[in-house]
């Protein structure tokens, strides 16, 4: 679901206004972009408008045929190696098994002049910054922005920058978000993540123990914001009547109990949502009980 304004998160109750800064704008002084996709904590998601069509349609934006990605750990505690633990390394064997993956093909019947959303993932190396995390940095996309901009040195267009602070959600109603903009001219997809330890809002209950609890909820969570990504990258393609994306439709609603990636690596992540499916009944049911939801696996 994309967020037009940081108002309506706070009328929603779901982060206090106390947490936003005195103004959205970001180092330069250009108006902040928009949260999009935003992964909702199990329970917290505002209600949806009724009516409209649960189809996803094409809004005349580009998608992405093929992605650079690069993973950004922020925070002192990522230093701690308690802390990090198995974090750090399962969220880089994450994404370098994304690429030609069954759940990869998930996002692929959906296209723009460009060409179709593809599946090539191209993982180039995580970047540890220790400085401390603003206390409203996940209420905001500038600091994020700005973060991925001093961090990455060589950013390019057709690059996504995942930002994982080591801070807990606390009372905020989501897990993640992804955005867009730019570094010096360079268009950039970027999101953010909190740190999800010990959190039963944002955890998808992987029993299959492969993963400590905290790795497994970032792993879930990143698939919802990297599919959106695919999909919607600059905000301006693919989503629903009500602004909702392909994995906002199928949040919280698993298909097969564990995925395969392409390096092996296993992971419970929810499925995205599929015109195609929906339309032949050929996926699983969402949350909402439509059946539009494929993740790879099971559902094609």
């Amino acid at each position: 679901m994309r967020v037009r304004s940081f108002v309506s998160i706070v009328a929603a109750g779901l982060i206090p206004a106390t947490a936003i800064a005195g103004d959205t704008r970001d180092d330069w002084g250009k108006p902040e972009p928009p949260m999009a996709g935003i992964h909702w904590a199990r329970g917290a998601q505002p209600a949806a408008k009724g009516g409209g069509s649960p189809i996803l349609v094409w809004h005349h934006g580009n998608i992405m045929t093929d992605v650079v990605v690069g993973t950004v750990f922020w925070g002192p505690s990522w230093n701690n190696k308690s802390f990090a633990g198995d974090k750090m390394t399962g969220l880089d064997s994450f994404y370098e098994g994304l690429g030609m993956s069954s759940y990869a093909d998930t996002n692929t019947e959906y296209s723009a002049p460009n060409g179709f959303v593809g599946t090539q993932v191209t993982f180039t190396q995580s970047y540890v910054d220790a400085s401390p995390v603003p206390s409203n940095a996940g209420s905001r996309t500038g600091p994020i922005l700005s973060e991925v901009c001093k961090v990455i040195p060589n950013p390019v267009a057709n690059g996504y920058y995942a930002v994982y602070v080591d801070q807990p959600r606390g009372h905020a109603g989501f897990c993640a978000w992804h955005s867009a903009g730019s570094c010096g001219g360079t268009p950039v997809q970027f999101a953010f993540f909190f740190n999800l330890d010990g959190d039963p809002g944002c955890d998808p209950q992987d029993s299959s123990n492969a993963h400590s609890q905290g790795l497994a909820a970032l792993a879930n969570v990143s698939g919802h914001e990297w599919s959106e990504m695919m999909t919607d990258p600059r905000l301006d393609a693919w989503y629903d009547s009500t602004g909702a994306e392909n994995s906002d439709k199928c949040a919280w609603a698993f298909g097969t109990p564990t995925l395969t990636l392409k390096n092996g690596s296993q992971w419970k992540i929810q499925g995205n949502w599929s015109n195609r499916a929906y339309a032949n009944a050929a996926g699983y049911r969402s949350r909402d009980g439509l059946a539009g939801c494929i993740d790879g696996g099971n559902y094609k």
